[in-house]
């Protein structure tokens, strides 16, 4: 056994681990309880590799993840992180992030499946293999679907090539941990679960704020009132997907703003009239018309 002591920071510093986290810091607003499970993960590993290092007996960690919660979440945002992660540990050898759904895994007719599925599960070697809406996989009310052969394919993979592939499987909880429930194999094989909870309205704002920030425009003051009442009133409704609903919302009332702008052509603009996004920009949403 190696006996030669390790300075941690010196390891730490080796790696680009801390300035992963801090991208994840900064590039995600709010959802703290994830934040500190990729920590925890990471934490986990650096130690595990220095065991390993010293000769001391270290277990496989169980590397492959499932991903709950609703849309816009940041679920593959923190799935790319979490590749560079093990790519900088030495988890995986290419770092790479391969995002599919049922549609790239699953055949149309007999002998269809496996070819696709071992298709994708080549590409996605030596990095990390995300699977979006992963319920979908399993359709037990029809017979004559295929989704359990890519799930046997996946299963075998997931167990003999563990350390060539880390899988993380994603989708809402409640369709998740039914598909967990009936597939008792994946789940056995998922040692990590993280739940990515739903945005509060002023982490949305914040998050509004930033988008227009990247694209160099900004609300004014009634502006991010009517946006603030906006995000109160679309949550409340079907199919809100956080903050991708609220991207869709702000490329709306850019657009708003454009015509707005179109239609009083003739005046001289300035650049504050060019950058602000108005009341009216968000005001003409139909969410306020109901």
């Amino acid at each position: 056994m190696n006996t030669t002591p390790i300075n941690l920071q010196e390891e730490y510093a080796k790696t680009e681990i801390a300035k992963i986290l801090n991208l994840l810091n900064e590039e995600l607003v709010g959802l703290t309880p994830v934040k500190s499970r990729i920590r925890e993960i990471a934490a986990l590993l650096l130690i595990d590799k220095l065991r390993r290092n010293l000769g001391i007996t270290a277990a496989n960690p169980g590397l492959h993840m499932s991903f709950t919660g609703s849309p816009g979440t940041g679920k593959t945002t923190v799935g790319l992180k979490m590749a560079d992660i093990l790519y900088q540990l030495g988890y995986i050898k290419k770092g790479h992030l391969l995002t599919v759904t049922r549609d790239d895994l699953v055949g149309q007719y007999i002998g269809h499946t496996a070819p696709k599925t071992k298709e994708v599960l080549k590409k996605a070697m030596g990095g990390v293999l995300f699977i979006d809406e992963a319920y979908y996989l399993y359709k037990p009310d029809n017979e004559r679907d295929y989704g359990a052969e890519a799930i046997e394919i996946l299963l075998q993979v997931m167990e003999n090539q563990r350390d060539d592939l880390v899988v993380i499987l994603a989708g809402y909880k409640e369709p998740m941990d039914r598909f967990y429930e009936s597939n008792p194999g994946l789940s056995s094989r998922i040692a990590n679960h993280i739940d990515f909870p739903d945005y509060s309205t002023d982490e949305l704002l914040q998050i509004s704020k930033l988008m227009l920030e990247d694209q160099q425009y900004q609300l004014t003051p009634d502006a991010e009132i009517a946006l603030t009442h906006y995000i109160e009133r679309r949550k409340a409704k079907p199919l809100f997907a956080n903050a991708r609903s609220v991207k869709n919302a702000l490329d709306r009332a850019r657009m708003r703003q454009a015509n707005r702008i179109f239609d009083s052509r003739g005046q001289v603009l300035t650049k504050k009239e060019l950058v602000n996004l108005e009341a009216e920009d968000i005001l003409q949403s139909s969410v306020f018309n109901d």
